[in-house]
């Protein structure tokens, strides 16, 4: 049986980079993949902090250099769409003084594969198209089963297990763990479209972010990439009554509601003589967390503990800094430092997860849409507070609006009324 000090279940942003960080350390690593690179996967708007995250691995100019060939998109902001309502953020706008205030949209499945080829071309070991199908896990003894395409099985011997596995939750799953609902169940439509937009002063390198003229919860995404295609979503409550009626009947299927949903907005003559390349998606109830972010011989990364929201383009954010403090524990631990997880990995991960959930829940129940739609022009050093943390420096208790979230956005809220 083949041994390894550290085996990765899932090859995405978060097991590439716990990955690299490890392999750069000395630790031997094997990935165990599922599916093979490239796939679709959406999550494509990053954060600027993740650049930083990147930057430490070794990863950064991996993904600068195949910008242009793979229309990654620069990124520097978000814009915002109310009704007749416009506005924009620019990332240098932040609080911080260092680190990066630029990133890029991607498409994940170029954008994955190039962090992972990467990883392999380092050193480390990933197998593409293996299951995991049985895990025994302890402290310095785990064994994973695994299953290939072929039929093929097999098992694997490490001293600990790092769970990357995204909604597949590979090990909640095979220890029984509970799926907790975290937020009201929530629905979202997408597809990639061939944009074709023409409006001169529409921005590339912003993520659009569209509100419904009347329903506030109901939400629409915008992500252009380098290449003239964009990702293209609307969200809404599960609750079929917070829908607007217009004329739909209840036999309404996906593709009507989602051409209706956009044209109620801006977003229909924008998009006017944009094509579809990819078919209509959806997924359903995804705000979840779990029980436990650790155990005995395991700690969970990314959407394989749980996910927010689409809102704010958290995911990978969270994914790739929960790859860096776990690498961090192990590099320590194999130095024969016995990792605090709850001090070094849960608590910190958590701090900056529920800061980003004040935001997302702000959103929806309108104080942040205020404060986003009528910012309070005599306090620029509030704005940049809040720009901090919607460019992913949901870590920095520097930041007044990262020490104290809620009371801060109450007060922003009074100040944009």
């Amino acid at each position: 049986m083949d041994h390894y000090d550290i085996a990765i279940i899932g090859a995405g942003p978060a097991g590439a980079v716990a990955a690299k960080f490890l392999h750069d350390a000395g630790l031997s690593v094997i990935v165990l993949e599922a599916t093979h690179f490239p796939r679709f996967v959406i999550g494509e708007s990053l954060l600027p902090f993740c650049m930083n995250v990147l930057e430490k691995c070794g990863l950064a100019d991996t993904v600068t250099a195949n910008a242009a060939n793979q229309a990654f998109q620069y990124k520097n902001g978000a814009a915002f769409a109310r009704g007749e309502q416009h506005c924009s953020i620019d990332f240098h706008d932040r609080f911080e003084s260092d680190g990066w205030s630029t990133t890029f949209q991607v498409k994940r499945d170029a954008f994955d594969k190039t962090l992972i080829d990467a990883v392999i071309h380092a050193g480390v070991t990933v197998k593409f198209g293996h299951r995991v199908v049985a895990a025994k896990l302890g402290e310095g003894d785990c064994t994973l089963g695994w299953q290939d395409d072929n039929g093929n099985a097999g098992h694997i011997h490490a001293g600990f297990v790092v769970d990357a596995s995204g909604y597949g939750r590979v090990i909640p799953k095979l220890l029984g763990q509970a799926n907790i609902a975290t937020m009201q169940p929530r629905r979202a439509l997408f597809t990639h479209i061939r944009d074709n937009i023409t409006a001169p002063d529409y921005d590339r390198e912003k993520i659009l972010i569209t509100v419904h003229p009347e329903k506030h919860d109901i939400w629409y995404w915008l992500i252009p990439f380098g290449d003239g295609t964009s990702s293209l979503g609307v969200v809404y409550p599960l609750d079929e009554t917070a829908l607007p009626t217009g004329d739909a009947s209840s036999t309404e299927n996906d593709a009507a509601l989602f051409d209706r949903l956009l044209g109620e907005t801006a977003l229909g003559p924008l998009l006017a003589h944009a094509t579809h390349t990819r078919p209509l998606a959806a997924i359903a109830g995804y705000s979840t967390g779990t029980e436990r972010l650790y155990g005995d011989g395991y700690v969970l990364l990314g959407n394989s503990a749980g996910f927010l929201d689409p809102v704010f383009s958290s995911g990978v954010t969270i994914a790739l800094y929960s790859a860096e403090l776990a690498a961090n524990a192990l590099i320590a631990r194999q130095k024969g430092n016995d990792p605090d997880w709850e001090n070094s990995f849960a608590k910190p991960l958590s701090a900056g997860i529920a800061t980003f959930k004040s935001y997302v829940d702000a959103w929806y129940d309108g104080r942040l849409q205020q404060i986003i739609f009528n910012q309070p022009d005599r306090d620029l050093q509030l704005k940049r507070m809040v720009v901090s943390i919607l460019a992913g420096y949901a870590w920095n208790m520097e930041n007044p609006l990262v020490a104290k979230t809620d009371r801060y956005l109450n007060l922003l809220h009074e100040l944009s009324l």
